[in-house]
């Protein structure tokens, strides 16, 4: 992935052919680290991790929390400086789980995509150091209480290494939370035949996986029986994490043959797996509660994939997969694609809609991606020592008409400014005048 994405457009000629306020970057400023205590005072905090708090008190000092808890229960520093959240909710960062935020900008100009590299086997390609910071997605997707976001390399048979970025910073580094988050590998079709036992036409790609693993662990054994004369390979190096089961795969597969194709896979590999997609794991979700495998589900604004299908089987996937016991989260990386990231609370508000519980389904996209994607020790829910990634809204979040009114990444203030926020207020402005001008 080309770190030299500005360099490019430049020497291309980018800007002379596209549109300026759309390449340019965002004017959005982020936040300073936290100086002083803050305490969110007179809302109602929804910890996710436990029950909502009436009249609850909040307090973060250097981008951690410090407490959550009643007036009397938790102490206010002599020093905080106290915000009044009367009338309003506080809740943790919403998490969206499936994304490429920072890896593209616009799709029809080259230098502005960075999603995919030359090649099928890439576990050595990284999405977070290619992550344009300045990108007006940020800013867009945060304004909406979205401040964390899995970003993907796509592309191949293994795109690369996924990472889980905060949504407010100068550089890559400041917007990272992991690097190598999931190793992402967009699993072959697989013909129905398959599930009678017949062989499957792709299964040389498979194949091609299984044996680049067994180099892996030949490199690794000859790596440590003699590390100076074996040369390093980072293609190998990089699956590593993977064979060590630190790392999980992230796969992509909706069918049943796909899923079930993976989940054996990663069996017989003994490696970590999590589906993306998922739209028939419920017709396999014993086999995926016996070895753990969790599922990413691609949005719930997804029409039937077969004629005999329910109108509702995108709409209510969540539900279904939450009967069955199946560890889940909710994503809106399939429909609204990444320039729409900030509509992943009206997906859960969906999966409400059609039968799961809404408490569940705000934990779906706050608490349950950051335990799938191994940050849940620090983000998805409002504890004590975890970062203070929060914001404030008038309203339930899952409903449209509430709007974010502060927000917080590690205890920096977030600037709520965003392009769509510019054009409101422009065309507000031009209407008012016109009005004025008929009068």
């Amino acid at each position: 992935m080309s770190l030299i994405r500005v360099a490019v457009l430049v020497g291309l000629g980018a800007f002379a052919v596209c549109s300026p306020s759309s390449l340019a970057a965002s004017d959005a400023i982020p936040g300073a680290p936290q100086q002083q205590p803050i305490a969110l005072v007179g809302g109602t905090v929804f910890p996710v991790s436990a029950q909502p708090i009436e009249n609850g008190i909040v307090v973060f000092d250097k981008g951690r929390i410090v407490a959550v808890g009643t007036a009397d229960e938790v102490e206010i520093p002599a020093d905080a400086k106290q915000i009044n959240c009367r009338g309003k909710r506080v809740y943790p960062g919403l998490f969206e789980s499936h994304s490429q935020l920072g890896l593209t900008e616009v799709s029809a100009v080259r230098a502005s995509d960075d999603r995919s590299e030359v090649g099928t086997l890439n576990p050595n390609v990284k999405a977070h150091v290619s992550v344009n910071p300045d990108t007006e997605m940020i800013p867009v997707t945060r304004a909406n209480g979205v401040l964390l976001a899995l970003t993907e390399p796509s592309s191949g048979l293994i795109a690369g290494q996924a990472a889980v970025l905060q949504l407010d910073g100068w550089t890559y580094e400041d917007l990272t939370l992991k690097a190598g988050a999931a190793m992402v590998v967009n699993w072959p079709s697989v013909p129905h035949e398959l599930e009678k036992g017949q062989a499957a036409t792709e299964s040389d790609t498979v194949e091609r996986l299984r044996t680049l693993l067994d180099e892996a662990r030949a490199y690794a054994a000859a790596r440590k029986q003699n590390a100076d004369t074996q040369p390093t390979d980072l293609r190998l190096e990089s699956l590593q994490p993977v064979l060590s089961r630190k790392m999980p795969l992230l796969v992509h597969a909706d069918s049943l043959a796909v899923i079930q194709s993976a989940v054996s896979f990663a069996v017989e590999q003994k490696l970590r797996l999590i589906i993306h997609g998922g739209y028939d794991a419920p017709l396999c979700a014993e086999l995926l509660k016996k070895h753990d495998v969790p599922v990413i589900i691609a949005a719930t604004y997804r029409l039937p994939r077969r004629r005999s299908d329910d109108f509702d089987s995108g709409y209510a996937l969540a539900a279904r997969l939450h009967e069955a016991g199946v560890r889940f989260c909710i994503s809106g990386g399939e429909t609204t694609r990444t320039w729409n990231s900030r509509n992943l609370p009206y997906h859960a508000a969906v999966a409400v809609a059609y039968g799961l519980p809404h408490d569940v389904a705000l934990r779906s996209i706050t608490l349950s991606p950051a335990e799938i994607l191994g940050v849940a020790k620090r983000v998805g829910s409002l504890e004590q020592g975890k970062d203070a990634t929060l914001f404030v809204t008038t309203g339930d979040p899952l409903e449209t008409p509430s709007n974010v009114t502060a927000a917080w990444v590690q205890g920096r203030s977030v600037d709520l400014t965003s392009r769509h926020l510019q054009l409101y207020r422009k065309y507000q402005k031009k209407y008012a005048q016109l009005s004025a001008t008929v009068e």
